[in-house]
């Protein structure tokens, strides 16, 4: 386990590193059992809300008002929703400290179904920022802390470090960031790791599909049968997302490159086994004077099953020390 960065405190400074139960020691393991195993959580009392975005799309948010000055906010990863187990989990934990929270479905995912003809991809920063200004609106005179998951957590990365122009949050939690897209879909293509890519994009095809049931879009040609994700990306996300080629999306929207501009206070969290953005990653860049860097040893991709931590799930007390540590300026 590393806790390095330049920010001033480190967050995790009171969590002790992972220690995995027998059964999850492997990256796989961490990463496919933590998916598996049930996650059993209270529900905020939600309220649904349609944002439209600045280019017509609208994305679907889920809206908790809580009684404390902080807003945590919530944004998925790739082929997620705001029912995905971590969203979940992490809503229910926000939401108990008495946080408003604000749940976000990316454009055609979960109740966002029908209403976006645009996908969302590594580089959606401008999606996000619309979700941040609309939160102030919602919350004057609050703090508002940023939770990103995996794809999601590179979207803030290039927010923070690229995009600081557009509206921000006054603090982040960015979780398994894949801030080498070429690399990480290259390892996607990989040994095992074909699991989890093969997941990606029939998943992705699958809203591909609706955008073309619900005449958002016209009718796209069929995808080979045995479609990786970078066949998929540079089919479908490059040219939908207006980059010229899958290089120049992933050279455009990989947040590597700009995590030593970040002056926001970040927290980021990430595993040395992970299976498709490793640690290393990350580490192969100079970091910003606002980011914390927590790396584990085990974890697999968003998995961090532990056997000491009270509901078996490290990932969630980092994330509860987190909002503890950013819940005041």
């Amino acid at each position: 386990m590393t806790d390095s960065g330049s920010g001033p405190e480190d967050p995790l400074s009171q969590l002790p590193p992972l220690r995995p139960p027998w059964w999850a020691r492997g990256a796989h393991a961490q990463t496919i059992l933590a998916h598996l195993k049930p996650s059993r959580c209270a529900t905020p009392p939600w309220q649904s809300l349609a944002l439209r975005l600045p280019d017509h799309d609208v994305i679907k948010l889920r809206v908790a008002r809580g009684t404390s000055g902080l807003v945590v906010y919530l944004f998925h990863g790739l082929g997620g929703s705001a029912d995905a187990d971590y969203m979940r989990r992490a809503a229910a934990s926000a939401w108990s400290k008495g946080h408003s929270v604000v749940a976000v479905n990316h454009r055609g995912a979960g109740e966002g179904k029908g209403a976006a003809a645009k996908p969302y991809h590594s580089g959606s920063t401008r999606d996000l920022a619309t979700v941040f200004l609309m939160g102030q609106g919602l919350f004057p005179e609050h703090r508002h802390l940023a939770i990103g998951f995996s794809i999601s957590a590179n979207m803030l990365l290039l927010l923070l470090g690229r995009d600081t122009r557009l509206t921000l949050p006054d603090a982040a939690i960015a979780v398994n960031p894949p801030v080498d897209l070429d690399a990480c879909s290259r390892r996607m293509i990989q040994g095992m790791n074909r699991i989890y890519g093969t997941r990606f994009v029939r998943m992705l095809k699958a809203q591909v599909r609706e955008r073309v049931e619900f005449g958002l879009i016209p009718a796209f040609p069929a995808f080979p049968r045995f479609t990786n994700l970078r066949d998929f990306d540079a089919a479908y996300t490059a040219p939908a997302g207006g980059f010229e080629s899958r290089e120049d999306y992933y050279a455009r929207c990989s947040s590597g490159p700009y995590l030593g501009a970040i002056e926001t206070p970040t927290l980021l969290i990430t595993s040395r086994d992970d299976p498709f953005a490793p640690a290393s990653d990350v580490e192969a860049w100079t970091l910003g004077p606002g980011v914390s860097l927590r790396v584990e040893d085990h974890g697999g991709h968003m998995g961090y099953l532990d056997r000491a931590a009270p509901n078996g799930r490290w990932l969630d007390q980092a994330l509860s020390y987190g909002m503890d540590a950013f819940s005041s300026p």
